[in-house]
């Protein structure tokens, strides 16, 4: 079929108008759910530290009558910490660009700045769960901290090949784990790890995950249901579990886009924090040009209270 001759038609006209939503669609994650579960403290110096102890080895204690009481022999705290580092984000938006009519935002100032606060948010929960190492910083180095991964080192499972070498004699990490040959993730080196965070006298009712292993450990068999209540005549299928039951406890299984999906995190969250020297705030820089430039900045380190009350399971595959 044809059209008929001197149609006028959207080909041929001038001055349509265009059709551009007044939304802006952003798919990128932005849960951070490390930081969003672990406190907040205050850091007052570059340098923060903190002391662990722990309880002499439950023996048998029988006593002879009338007997001379000698001391029992003790043992200093343990002194540990981390400086701080520091991160940020900076906008530089054109005096013209924020004058505009513009579709989705009403200023771009405004809009670049948020957007870079989420940025930030994920920047620091990626720090925050992965490996690292405790470094000062000099005049022409940034400052840096050691990430979870690289505390954990009482309690850890990395298949005999990779290295959690942990605390060195200054109280504070300086050698970043090595990774070593992957392995399927199976319900017994789940087990053993929440066994070894329990025995050491952690609580660990977080299991913090990739999305390979969370899918992975929907089929193990210590998963809490594996049904939902559904309206009448509606089918539901469940393929997912976000609690597991061991001997120790239910723990909540948390998906992180941002930590390492090699890595299984079996984490008592009471024995972290972070602790910021200057919270997230924003900078208004000097003005050099017709724009205006704004900078995110904040100053933080990792806590680690007490890593053997977590653990890991270290060198996972993320195959199903």
């Amino acid at each position: 079929m044809a059209q008929p001759t001197n149609t006028f038609d959207t080909y041929d006209a001038v001055g349509e108008r265009e059709d551009l939503m007044d939304i802006i669609y952003d798919i990128s994650p932005i849960e951070t759910p490390f930081q969003s579960n672990v406190a907040r403290t205050t850091a007052k110096g570059t340098f923060h530290e903190w002391q662990t102890d722990a309880l002499a080895a439950a023996a048998a204690n029988a006593q002879v009558q009338g007997d001379d009481i000698a001391s029992n022999s003790l043992v200093a705290t343990a002194r540990l910490g981390q400086h701080t580092q520091i991160s940020r984000k900076a906008v530089t938006i054109s005096g013209t660009l924020d004058a505009v009519d513009k579709a989705g935002r009403a200023k771009e100032t405004s809009y670049q700045l948020a957007k870079a606060g989420r940025e930030l948010k994920r920047d620091m929960e990626l720090e925050l769960t992965q490996v690292g190492v405790d470094g000062a910083g000099t005049g022409t180095t940034a400052p840096t901290f050691a990430g979870v991964e690289s505390w954990i080192s009482t309690n850890y499972s990395d298949n005999g090949a990779g290295t959690t070498p942990g605390v060195a004699a200054g109280g504070t990490v300086l050698t970043a784990p090595t990774d070593g040959t992957q392995v399927t993730l199976t319900e017994a080196l789940l087990k053993t790890g929440i066994k070894n965070a329990w025995s050491s006298g952690g609580d660990p009712r977080v299991i913090m995950v990739g999305g390979g292993s969370k899918q992975k450990i929907s089929g193990f068999s210590g998963i809490a249901t594996v049904f939902k209540n559904a309206p009448a005549g509606q089918a539901t299928i469940v393929g997912a579990a976000d609690l597991y039951v061991s001997d120790f406890g239910e723990h909540q299984i948390v998906p992180n886009r941002f930590s390492r999906d090699r890595t299984v995190l079996i984490l008592d969250l009471e024995m972290w924090a972070v602790a910021f020297l200057r919270p997230i705030m924003q900078l208004e820089l000097a003005k050099t040009g017709d724009a205006e430039k704004r900078a995110l900045i904040g100053e933080y380190t990792l806590v680690s209270r007490n890593e053997a009350a977590s653990a890991k399971v270290a060198d996972i595959s993320s195959a199903l």
